[in-house]
This record gives structure tokens, C-alpha cells and sequence, in this order.
């Protein structure tokens, strides 16, 4: 944690913190009004969440993350641009999901760059498995979608497949698996170097029926 991260998380906590409760979120009160609402998962340090919800100022954001120093980062960066449509919940996305996320309640779930675990032995850890989806796709509202972005070939194949094998979700991509990127998923300088290098990305976007 940088001493900025630690000031943010101290000062601005009890703002922008999804306080750990057993209840379902309720949306009107976290955010005091109604809107659209969108959930990012593992949002690392967050550039990507703070310019999102900065441009898109009539819709609500949820992130969700683990990582102290990414949650410092993303409150830190809300309160320099005075956001008021962000909160975060730090803990497990998945139990976030399962336990406080309403059924047909979000208009879209974002993950971008998740941990590939390249290793075979450890395909098992990738987050995005047939089971978990489906908790996804009956936490979207009919209609809202689940983005995921990877830059590992191998995972990209995986995550289509995963999400081509859904019963509930359809693919946006108008030719084959993949889908342009979406001009609110902005290009990271890690991204715009490995494009620079030849490096692949794959947006893969889904639609619930």
C-alpha cells in the first residue's frame, strides 16, 4: 500500500466501501437513485472501473476485488473526479454473487484480464467455469450482458467455449467467437504495448436470452 492508497482507503472508505452484511444489495439504497448497474470483477488497480464510471455517469458501478492497493488506488481515483456512482466491495467476487447479488438484477458483469493459470494443472482455478457463469447469467437482467477480455490464446479458447456451452447466454460477436473492443473498455498502456508487439486480445461478449 503507497501512503496515497492508505489515506484514500481511511478517508473515503465509508463513502465508496460495500460494508460486509449477509443481506441482498439493494441498489436505490447503495446508490440513492435507480439506474442500470454494472459489476466489475477483479478490477486490479482499477483504471479501467474509474474511467468507466466517469464516462458513463448515468449508470451505477459495482467493483469487486481482493487487493488492498487496487482498492486504495480505484477510492482514491473516484474521489479526485468526485464520482458518486461507484461503490466496492473487497472479498470474493463469487461469494459476492452467490450471496448479496439479486437474481436478474445487473445489466452487465465486466471481466477483464483475468489470472489465465496457464499451467494445465491449474486450468481448474481459471474463474470462468460452466458452473460460475451460470450464477452470472441468472444474476443479468434479460438482455444484459457478460464481457470478459483475456490476452492469453489459450484462455480465450477456453472462456468461448465455456460461454458458447451456456443454455441462457448468446454471443454478440456478429463473425466468429470475438468481439471488437467495446469503446467503454479502454486500452490499458499494457495492452496498447503488446498490440505494439504483435500481441493478441480477446473480447468475448455474451448476451443473456
Amino acid at each position: 500500500m503507497t501512503t496515497a492508497q492508505q489515506k484514500a482507503l481511511d478517508q473515503h472508505w465509508e463513502h465508496y466501501g460495500i460494508e460486509a452484511e449477509e443481506s441482498m444489495l439493494d441498489y436505490g439504497q447503495l446508490f440513492g437513485r435507480t439506474a442500470n448497474t454494472y459489476l466489475e470483477i477483479g478490477f486490479g488497480m482499477g483504471q479501467s472501473l474509474v474511467k468507466m464510471a466517469g464516462l458513463r455517469s448515468e449508470d451505477n458501478f459495482i467493483g469487486a476485488d481482493v487487493c488492498q492497493p487496487g482498492i486504495g488506488a480505484v477510492i482514491g481515483g473516484a474521489e479526485r473526479i468526485g464520482l458518486n456512482n461507484l461503490k466496492i466491495h473487497q472479498g470474493d467476487a463469487v461469494e459476492l454473487m452467490r450471496q448479496r447479488i439479486p437474481a436478474e438484477s445487473l445489466s452487465g458483469v465486466y471481466v477483464f484480464f483475468p489470472d489465465p493459470w496457464p499451467k494445465r494443472r491449474h486450468h481448474k482455478r481459471r474463474l470462468i467455469q460452466p458452473e460460475f457463469v451460470e450464477v452470472i447469467s441468472s444474476r443479468l437482467k434479460p438482455g444484459g450482458y457478460l464481457h470478459v477480455a483475456t490476452d492469453w490464446q489459450d484462455y480465450a479458447g477456453h472462456i468461448s467455449k465455456t460461454l458458447q456451452a451456456s443454455p441462457t447466454l448468446t454471443n454478440c460477436a456478429d463473425d466468429g467467437p470475438y468481439s471488437p473492443r467495446p469503446d467503454y473498455r479502454s486500452l490499458t498502456k499494457y495492452e496498447a504495448r503488446g498490440q505494439r508487439l504483435g500481441h493478441g486480445v480477446w473480447d468475448i461478449i455474451y448476451r443473456r436470452k
